[in-house]
């Protein structure tokens, strides 16, 4: 890992020690995650004297909060899926106004719980997150359903759920609905493996991949798509080629002899599985260390 100062080492010692855990925190994950940012803005955080430790510059235990004051606003009652459903689109997507539109996608925060607590605006898997958290403080029998391009959530059965869209306020999905989602994103139609609860480190991940590729659209962003690759190699299942991602970030920030190392480190392991594209590798490395002359 790149030399880091001694908070963010301990909130990414903490991040791998979660996803790690039997069950996995992904509000706390995400909140973490959201944390490589940086510290939230000066009207996220009270006015403090010089001198005094700022509170929760990350806004983790605030967020935590919010989550539970949301949860609290519910109707208290057992409910069938379709009316937790209901309940929570009245709430998140009526009274509190989290949605989403096309320009959510041009914006890093749409990616950080804290900042989509804080704006009610975000990427479609961030705005289920706060939908599964609510409800799952709340006691709903609620899960991700991680659709090829479009995010949402399911209540009750997972062999005939309930599915709502928290990026349209929580709108209700038919069957035919999701099928025509999938259809407009890949082309191909909707499998059964599709509608499968998404578990808390595959939705960390596939945040970690919005991120990237949010920073691979800016080349100016190479801290924001080295941090993403880090954190997402401190998951225990990761693409190998993330190693390798992580080497040319670095050969880009011009750390190059480090770049150089990882990208040997990357080819040694794929010696005896592809060893043309080792030795392409092994090359590149070459390249980035003459960039030293």
């Amino acid at each position: 890992m790149s030399a880091l100062d001694s908070g963010t080492a301990e909130r990414r010692r903490q991040f791998a020690e979660e996803a790690r855990s039997e069950r996995p925190d992904l509000a706390l994950l995400c909140l973490l995650l959201g944390a490589e940012a940086g510290p939230v803005g000066p009207a996220e955080v009270r006015p403090v004297t010089p001198g005094e430790a700022v509170p929760d510059p990350y806004g983790i235990d605030a967020a935590q909060i919010e989550l539970d004051r949301l949860a609290g606003l519910l109707p208290y009652g057992s409910r069938s899926p379709a009316a937790w459903a209901s309940a929570l689109a009245e709430l998140l997507g009526g009274r509190c106004g989290f949605g989403g539109s096309s320009v959510d996608y041009q914006r890093l925060d749409s990616s950080l719980l804290q900042q989509v607590l804080r704006r009610r605006r975000g990427l479609p898997i961030l705005l289920s997150v706060v939908w599964i958290e609510v409800a799952r403080r709340a006691g709903a029998p609620v899960y991700g359903v991680a659709l090829p391009g479009h995010f949402v959530v399911g209540f009750g059965d997972r062999e005939r759920p309930v599915l709502a869209d928290p990026f349209a306020g929580g709108a209700p999905l038919t069957g035919q609905d999701a099928e025509l989602l999938v259809t407009g994103a890949t082309g191909a139609a909707l499998e059964p493996s599709m509608m499968t609860p998404a578990r808390p480190l595959e939705i960390v991940l596939r945040i970690l991949n919005n991120v990237r590729a949010w920073a691979a659209a800016r080349p100016e962003r190479t801290d924001v798509a080295l941090w993403a690759v880090e954190l997402s190699l401190l998951l225990p299942s990761h693409p190998a080629r993330l190693r390798f991602e992580r080497a040319q970030l670095l050969v880009q920030r011009g750390e190059f002899l480090r770049g150089a190392a990882e990208m040997e480190e990357y080819a040694e392991i794929l010696d005896g599985i592809e060893p043309t594209t080792a030795e392409n590798i092994r090359r590149k490395a070459h390249a980035a260390r003459a960039l030293l002359n």
